[in-house]
């Protein structure tokens, strides 16, 4: 199995979130107002971006990558691939024991 780089799995995050994102738009065409009253608030939630007081996640990143993708600006895959590289590089933090994104640190 060939190992990934922190830019390749990035590319994959920023990908499945694109993938994401059609779907989103596809409801809220049948469902105007979806994204603002439903979406929105649930994906806040995942990403736990309202939670200040604690370093970004593993389990956060492919919400907030979803987020960036319905941002006005698109994902970048640059930044996605630095914050990836902080998690998996932080002492103690999920690179060094597991990939397991069902354990909060």
């Amino acid at each position: 199995m060939a190992n990934l780089s922190n830019h390749q799995i990035a590319e994959l995050l920023v990908g499945i979130a694109r993938a994401q994102q059609a779907i989103i738009e596809a409801v809220e065409s049948m469902r105007p107002g979806f994204r603002s009253t439903h979406l929105s608030p649930a994906l806040m939630n995942a990403a736990r971006v309202r939670d200040t007081h604690r370093p970004l996640q593993l389990g956060d990143l492919p919400a907030r990558v979803l987020l960036q993708c319905m941002g006005r600006n698109g994902a970048d895959v640059d930044r996605v691939a630095r914050d990836l590289a902080e998690i998996l590089e932080r002492p103690g933090g999920a690179g060094n024991d597991s990939l397991d994104m069902t354990k909060l640190l």
